[in-house]
């Protein structure tokens, strides 16, 4: 059925939320901070892995020595955009009116913001949930995303854990999201050529990087604001493999 991947990826970030939210204050704090940090380093490594598509794999071999500027020009051009917009402030504004209305005003140092944005940016910039996305709609497989629904949980968990309830409200960027995506691959399976695909992959695992980074306190980057990064990309590739 499609549609069913995105079903299950949000059941388990709100569940993962939940348990994550009740069992908080808990859990040891040295567990949950070595938890999460536990999760950073994974998606260091999941960052470096898939950003290295811009030298080696199919996106590597199509577009040869312009991998490297495509990728590179998409993250300067989408971060300047991003920046122009600062689409990272108005996430935190909206986190924060979020906050108001969900909660009673008594969570310090913005946490129930900062895990909306976490979230729901590490739930969406991967390229799992467009691959996953275009599985689900073109040929009904929701397999893709039910693995990522397994890691989004866990996830989830351990950054309500440590950040509340904010974390479970990203599960509604995550169905817009890939639901649209999933809705509309019929109409762009044709241009998403597998060379296409790996320098959108290439260009969410730097963005991934960016994130660990976050979570391991190492560098505050705008992750946010990197976001129009993702569309550039492929369509730079597919525009420059149609020219070449």
């Amino acid at each position: 059925m499609t549609g069913l991947g995105t079903g299950i990826n949000v059941v388990a970030i709100v569940v993962g939320t939940g348990v994550g939210a009740v069992l908080g204050d808990r859990l040891p704090k040295r567990w949950r901070e070595l938890m999460v940090s536990s999760l950073a380093l994974f998606l260091l490594a999941l960052g470096v892995h898939q950003a290295m598509q811009t030298f080696s794999g199919e996106f590597a071999t199509a577009a040869g020595g312009a991998a490297t500027i495509l990728v590179l020009a998409a993250l300067v051009l989408g971060g300047g955009l991003g920046a122009a917009v600062d689409i990272e402030a108005r996430l935190d504004r909206f986190g924060l009116f979020l906050q108001r209305k969900f909660t009673r005003g008594e969570a310090e140092d913005h946490r129930f913001a900062t895990g909306f944005v976490t979230a729901t940016l590490l739930f969406c910039v991967g390229p799992m949930a467009v691959l996953g996305a275009f599985a689900d709609g073109v040929q009904g497989d929701p397999g893709i995303l039910s693995i990522k629904a397994i890691l989004d949980g866990f996830i989830a968990l351990a950054f309500a854990a440590n950040l509340g309830w904010g974390v479970g409200l990203s599960a509604a960027a995550v169905l817009l999201y890939q639901g649209g995506l999933t809705a509309l691959a019929s109409v762009l399976s044709t241009v998403m050529v597998p060379a296409v695909i790996g320098s959108l992959t290439a260009v969410g695992g730097v963005l991934i990087l960016a994130i660990s980074l976050r979570m391991l306190e190492l560098r505050e980057i705008a992750v946010a604001n990197l976001l129009p990064a993702l569309p550039l990309a492929p369509i730079a590739t597919a525009v420059y493999l149609a020219l070449a």
